[in-house]
């Protein structure tokens, strides 16, 4: 095993030392709640009888106590295909339960919503809230107090988050994350990408655009480009959540129903009651968010993880910025080409080699914690492996010594990049970040008049009026966590991409999010201060902005600014707060948020973490 790189080392150092007092608060709460609350049997006769009275043939080993029982928090629906899996899940895992002598309920179920049926929507206002109501539901659901081990099903955008905020507050109890895989393979995505554009520039029709829509998000599973839910099942494997191997296995395969029968036979041993304990506070650390910021950079994930890490890292009383992103990103190379950062999609990339060959060479570069502690191995080194079915017998392999498609991945010592691509910028604007492995290198710097908006539909139906078509940064504003929820703003992509192909210089700048589908335009994205006011009054760097500005992008420099004297004008007038699909009801959610760089959580600020 190699040393630790110094880039690394110096940087968990800082995060370390940053935390040390937050989290040995989570620490000693967390030991707190192991003592208060031993076990179910200091429940009383009556809470434990309403806790087990429909479970049949297992209410003996419930009450008794001596057996672990494993709680369910599962975010099934069939609307969302990634989570449509999910259906059958507890039948089948309280099976594979009993066969090690433990018991399983479904504690509860957490929303789901999927973003890509909302993007572009009105309903797109309430996703980023909703990661902070999965918590909260994930909190309700193990309320209870009737487990001694935890079974976390989710995977996409903002429920993984959710979940592990959740689970971190029961952090004296083991827990696994459980996934479902990804659907097969769909048509090529520069296809699919080439029909949107078409669409955006009026040359096809909505039929053809829904036909290749269709052909892409087409069967059960999660979809296959490599956006924020592919990278939520990166960074559990890269802080090991997972049982090895198991993100991007597909549904409904002989292989996935053993993993998941793994996952819940290892939960019993790590229990509470198991004869090896893990509990879930003592696996999330500082190493482990490392880990997942550097699985991150090395694969090209999703810049909405700028958000997520700080948030559920806060959760374990760990402290990040985007600093922290940054420093890191300068020497973790760039290992993977996966969709929209390449040609191939997620089912390719398992198939090259996966995160087997990308965390083995990140442990030999020193560019991971191997020691810390996972819930399937004894370390990090144990998920630089591959699952295999022989006849029936679970077991795991060494990853390929060579990348098995050389376009989806790369080794350390001849990546595709040399950096990770995400990077911070600073300037008179704020701070910003912008994923850059995506952007050719001669639109790392964009510097172009301004023309400022305030919903995506403005910058709609500009382009539709040729009003776009020169060097321009577009700018979006109040579309912060406090403004409207902080919505993605994936609409924007073809059109800004077609300018773009057109010849000019664009950019966008803006206070509000892009996904895991951010491209090949250059985006300074998630700008703190929000435009919006905070508690204070005070309005951020955005919301002074006026047409024509000159605005500059850099990303080679890590700088966001404008030749603009704001200090001479008063900061616009913020649309008024919208109503309907359910938004009004998140209105305490967006005065409480903090801004972009601690998560965008008016839960975890109102809880003092």
């Amino acid at each position: 095993m190699a040393d630790l790189h110094p880039t690394l080392a110096r940087v968990t150092a800082r995060i370390v030392e940053r935390s040390r007092d937050s989290r040995q608060r989570y620490l000693d709460l967390m030991d707190r709640e192991a003592d208060r609350h031993p076990d179910r049997t200091a429940l009383s006769c009556s809470n434990l009888a309403h806790g087990y009275a429909a479970m049949g043939d297992d209410k003996a080993s419930i009450g008794g106590g001596k057996a672990p029982n494993l709680a369910i928090v599962t975010a099934y629906n069939d609307m969302l295909s990634a989570h449509q899996p999910y259906g059958r899940y507890p039948e089948a895992m309280k099976l594979y339960a009993r066969e090690v002598g433990a018991t399983m309920q479904v504690a509860g179920g957490v929303p789901a919503m999927c973003d890509g049926v909302t993007q572009g929507q009105d309903g797109m206002d309430l996703s980023l809230f909703s990661r902070d109501t999965i918590a909260l539901s994930t909190a309700v659901a193990l309320s209870h107090e009737m487990y001694d081990g935890m079974a976390l099903l989710g995977i996409c955008d903002k429920i993984v988050p959710g979940l592990l905020i959740g689970a971190l507050r029961f952090g004296h109890l083991a827990g696994v994350f459980v996934p479902s895989g990804p659907m097969p393979s769909g048509i090529a995505n520069k296809e699919k990408q080439k029909t949107r554009q078409l669409y955006a520039e009026g040359k096809v029709g909505r039929d053809e655009l829904l036909a290749s829509e269709s052909a892409s998000y087409h069967a059960p599973g999660t979809c296959t480009f490599y956006g924020t839910a592919n990278s939520n099942q990166m960074m559990m494997e890269m802080m090991g959540l997972h049982m090895p191997g198991a993100a991007f296995v597909p549904p409904n395969t002989p292989l996935r129903s053993a993993l998941t029968r793994a996952a819940v036979q290892q939960l019993a041993t790590i229990s509470t009651r198991g004869s090896n304990p893990r509990p879930l506070a003592r696996c999330v650390d500082e190493k482990a968010i490392v880990n997942a910021i550097v699985g991150l950079l090395a694969t090209g994930g999703s810049t909405n993880h700028a958000l997520h890490i700080p948030a559920f890292a806060r959760a374990a009383g760990v402290l990040v910025d985007w600093s922290d992103f940054d420093e890191l990103s300068k020497d973790v190379p760039l290992l993977a080409r996966v969709y929209p950062n390449g040609s191939g999609d997620v089912n390719h990339f398992q198939a090259a080699g996966g995160m087997g060959y990308v965390i083995r060479e990140l442990l030999d570069a020193g560019l991971a914690h191997d020691d810390i502690v996972t819930v399937g191995g004894q370390s990090l080194s144990d998920y630089a492996q591959e699952p295999v079915l022989n006849d029936k017998d679970l077991s795991w392999q060494a990853a390929p010594a060579d990348p098995l498609d050389p376009t989806m991945l790369s080794p350390v010592s001849d990546p595709f990049q040399p950096d990770g691509g995400m990077r911070l910028l600073t300037g008179n604007l704020g701070r910003a970040t912008i994923k850059t492995s995506a952007v050719d290198n001669e639109r790392y710097v964009i510097e172009a008049p301004a023309r400022v908006f305030e919903t995506q539909e403005a910058v709609a139906k500009a382009f539709k009026a040729g009003e776009l078509d020169r060097d321009v940064v577009v700018v979006v504003r109040f579309q912060g966590p406090r403004a409207n929820g902080m919505p993605e703003l994936h609409k924007l992509t073809p059109p800004l991409g077609v300018l773009q192909d057109r010849g000019f210089k664009v950019a966008l700048v803006t206070d509000g999010r892009m996904s895991g589908a951010s491209g090949k335009v250059p985006a300074a994205i998630h700008c703190t201060p929000e435009a919006l006011a905070d508690v204070s009054g005070v309005s951020g760097p955005l919301a002074y902005l006026q047409d024509g500005d000159l605005i500059r992008v850099d990303a080679h420099a890590g700088t966001l600014s404008t030749t603009a004297d704001l200090s001479a004008r008063q900061p616009a007038a913020a649309p008024p707060a919208a109503m309907g699909v359910g938004r009004e009801l998140f209105a305490m959610m967006r005065a409480g948020a903090d801004g972009a760089e601690k998560g965008g959580s008016a839960m975890l600020a109102l809880a003092g973490l």
